[in-house]
């Protein structure tokens, strides 16, 4: 019985040379790994740039500055590390005294969370511009808000709540 081969060894002994995975490809098709679509019909060519410019578009939203740049930025993080205190009104504040009202679902959220009737129904406001506008889709947690606080003390909070409900 013979010792077992080891697998870089060809049939003669000899090491053999690994190829690369480009090689490979290369050897298969010719093209080196790259292959290139032929002309597309006019409809095809239509149906990717939309989706392209689409997908450019998403990509632009991830990456932009945030609403008031780096002060912003700042302010909104100060509401996201004062979720669920005392502080969290003051720093909803202070974020539309310098930025403005939220345009974020999370922000407006931390809004309606704040329990300031002001700083409640400015989260309404922006809720109900986002939803005509088309740039907010609600979610189940925001629904859950709503439904909350169409049961709150303050009446304009309440009617303010039920008004959004309905329109989902």
């Amino acid at each position: 019985m013979s010792a077992p081969r080891d697998r870089d060894d060809d049939r003669d002994g000899s090491e053999r040379e690994r190829r690369s995975w480009r090689e490979i490809d290369r050897m298969r098709d010719g093209t080196g790994g790259t292959r290139e679509r032929g002309p597309r019909s006019a409809a095809e060519q239509a149906r990717a740039d939309a989706a392209s410019r689409a997908h450019r578009k998403q990509l632009d939203r991830m990456f932009a500055t945030a609403k008031g740049g780096a002060e912003g930025q700042r302010l909104a993080k100060a509401m996201r590390d004062a979720h669920g205190t005392p502080v969290l009104a003051d720093a909803c504040r202070a974020y539309r005294d310098a930025v403005g009202p939220p345009e974020e679902l999370a922000h407006i959220s931390l809004f309606l969370d704040s329990g300031d009737p002001e700083l409640v129904l400015a989260g309404l406001e922006a809720l109900r511009s986002g939803l005509e506008a088309g740039a907010l889709e609600p979610t189940p947690g925001i629904r859950t808000q709503l439904r909350l606080l169409a049961q709150d003390r303050d009446d304009d909070v309440a009617d303010a709540a039920e008004a959004l409900l309905e329109r989902f």
